[in-house]
């Protein structure tokens, strides 16, 4: 209909608003609600306009097979203030080059307002005046981050460009330092205490905010399961300077160099991590699962808990796998750890049969040395003993959501809707290229109708391609104050509960069943609740995204800075996906580079959009997806966190 309606004004001028997204090239588009497709931009008609300015557009008239054009007339809003960049310095003057290739201009800096920045420092530029089409925009210096040669620069810089708060005001760290480091007595009243349950910790080896143990044994024939999550609620109070902090925040973030915590280390890494050997205050969900992985009966409870061991996954892993040292040092874990074992295959069959779908894609873990060098990069896959933790937080996950849901309170949800149906009928022409199908029902997609194609997918050329598009074509996870489902999993409760040191939501869902625990859910406290969550819901949202985006562009940055320490070297890989303008090329520690269809040597090549293939003219030779490759490294962009590849000589021949 918006097609149709602009269609008919080509011979009158048309209008519209909306958000222009600049590229390093110069042009750029322009998104708005009044319309379904973006707005191609040219570079001659951007007209001062800068990425992510709110903008009037005059369309232009509607030409045959193109697509719809535009000129930029009017900056309404600025949606930039500040930009993170590499100083450089003139006699008089200095200029910031953005780090974002989409703001395409350099930003003037007058001596006077320059903090004292040198060549080659990177530094946080506040923008003063945005210039014209004929005069560079303006800037002052806030911040000097650091030499671009110093260690953890580059990694701020993203930091910055984010603007991701690092440091915790005054006010917060007051509050986080006044908080004891002990459970008193008064703190245990009214807890069930669960200190002389066996219980354990499983993490990663450098985690310091350990907020979930678990504990398992057997009664009769059933499971009783016990998820023990930190209860933070009790140290961080509603609107206090510390939880305010925190829902700024929405999230810990994780860098390959650092983390960025919600809450101070002093909560964090202290009276909040569940350390072995110290009481610990818990929210715990208790929960009994017969044979077939059903929870059959369930107590969410305060508690006083005491970790027995710290353990990480490699231990765990290596005692499942049968080493005799690591099963002497845990000897009194082991027979836990094999029930664990049993019952994560158990609720892994049963979520299995009900169509959840399991994208495994390989994590990757980069190693640092002293001055922040990537010196290793390693595929992080995941283990029996990872599987564990997952399969039960997600039980707990689903109990207590499905728990709040039927008692009728407020709360915060988990949500993954339904994939959008005209995103999955061009994935399902997309599989049919290829001889797949995805089965639709009334414009709907059952999860399990996804999983079915994944396991089909398994081992083939076109499963991390087809993998991909697949998770591309579905919506993004969020948080919700409705229950609406979470189609990934196939279920239809679920919630965050088991993080609430690392993630907001689960923070403020303890306080809510705190609250319903005390018996303190009265009308009122309903609605503020109720008025409260909406809020909470979308800056979690935002957040989460945010920290997504934040630690991918660190880990493509360091990708990018250890490749390039080996220019001219070959490697083996897989072509991970074809594009018209070149071959994805991925290596087994998951580095993907681009190699550019023009260095293709040996005949001309072009792109084939029906097979996802590039074929010879000449020759007819063809690369495949999943095709095995000899590739040599050719240059590495540490500003674009790109790397070039080609194909290596010995094979073109």
């Amino acid at each position: 209909m918006e097609r149709e309606r602009q269609e008919k004004k080509t011979n009158t001028e048309a209008y519209l608003t909306g958000i222009f997204t600049g590229h390093t090239k110069g042009f750029g588009f322009v998104t708005s609600e009044e319309t379904d497709d973006d707005i191609y931009i040219c570079a001659e008609d951007v007209h001062g306009a800068m990425h992510q300015d709110l903008v009037q557009v005059r369309l232009k008239p509607l030409q045959e097979g193109r697509r719809r054009e535009g000129t930029i007339i009017k900056v309404l809003t600025r949606g930039t203030f500040k930009l993170v960049g590499l100083y450089q310095e003139s006699k008089n003057f200095g200029f910031v080059v953005p780090d974002n290739g989409r703001y395409t201009r350099d930003i003037f800096v007058p001596k006077e307002y320059s903090r004292g920045a040198v060549n080659g420092h990177k530094v946080v530029v506040e923008l003063t005046d945005y210039g014209t089409e004929a005069k560079s925009p303006e800037g002052r210096v806030l911040e000097i981050l650091g030499h671009i040669t110093d260690p953890g620069t580059d990694i701020l810089s993203i930091v910055k460009e984010y603007d991701l708060p690092v440091e915790f005001p005054e006010k917060v760290m007051n509050q986080a330092e006044r908080v004891s480091d002990r459970i008193s007595e008064a703190d245990k009243q009214g807890r069930m205490d669960l200190c002389q349950v066996q219980m354990v910790t499983i993490d990663g080896e450098d985690a310091k905010d350990l907020d979930d143990a678990v504990s398992l044994h057997m009664e009769g024939e059933n499971y009783i399961l016990g998820v023990h999550i930190a209860d933070v609620a009790n140290y961080v109070q509603e609107r206090s300077a510390l939880d305010k902090e925190a829902l700024k925040r929405g999230t810990s973030v994780y860098l390959v160099d650092r983390v960025i915590p919600m809450l101070p280390r002093k909560l964090s890494n202290g009276i909040c991590s569940l350390n072995e050997g110290e009481e610990r205050l818990a929210l715990s969900c208790i929960m009994t699962i017969d044979k077939k992985g059903t929870v059959t009966d369930h107590v969410i409870v305060e508690t006083v808990i005491c970790v027995n061991r710290r353990m990480t996954y490699t231990s765990v892993k290596k005692i499942l796998d049968g080493d005799e040292k690591e099963t002497e040092k845990y000897m009194e874990q082991v027979p836990m750890l094999r029930l664990m074992q049993a019952l994560s295959k158990v609720l892994r069959e049963k979520r299995g049969k009900r169509g959840s779908i399991d994208f495994d894609f390989p994590e990757t873990k980069i190693k640092l040395d002293e001055n922040g060098h990537p010196v290793e990069i390693l595929p992080y896959e995941r283990n029996a003993a990872t599987k564990i933790i997952e399969d039960f937080m997600l039980i707990a996950n689903e109990t207590v959501a499905e728990d709040c849901f039927w008692q009728q309170m407020p709360f915060l949800y988990r949500t993954h809707e339904k994939p959008d149906p005209d995103r999955m009928k061009k994935l399902i022409t997309f599989l049919g290229n290829f001889g797949y199908t995805l089965r639709m029902k009334d414009r709907e997609v059952h999860p399990k109708e996804v999983q079915k194609l994944l396991v089909k997918l398994e081992g083939t050329p076109q499963e991390a391609l087809i993998d991909r598009l697949t998770l591309r074509s579905m919506k993004q996870a969020k948080y919700t104050t409705e229950c609406r489902g979470h189609f990934g999993l196939a279920a239809k409760y679920y919630c965050h509960f088991t993080s609430p040191i690392r993630r907001y939501p689960d923070l403020q869902i303890h306080r809510i069943i705190k609250d319903s625990i005390r018996g303190r859910l009265a009308e009122g406290k309903i609605l503020h609740y109720q008025k409260l969550l909406e809020e909470v819901a979308v800056q979690s949202s935002e957040r989460e995204r945010t920290a997504a985006d934040v630690e991918r562009e660190t880990i493509r940055l360091k990708k990018a800075e250890y490749m390039g320490r080996h220019l001219d070297e070959e490697f083996e890989g897989v072509i991970s996906g074809i594009t018209p303008w070149g071959i994805y090329v991925e290596l087994s520690n998951t580095v993907e580079g681009l190699v550019r269809a023009a260095s293709l040597q040996g005949d001309y090549f072009e792109y084939n959009e029906s097979t996802y293939e590039m074929v010879g003219t000449h020759t007819k030779k063809t690369w495949k997806l999943g095709q095995k490759v000899r590739i040599r490294v050719t240059g590495t962009d540490l500003a674009a966190r790109t790397i070039d590849f080609e194909m290596a000589e010995s094979q073109e021949e």
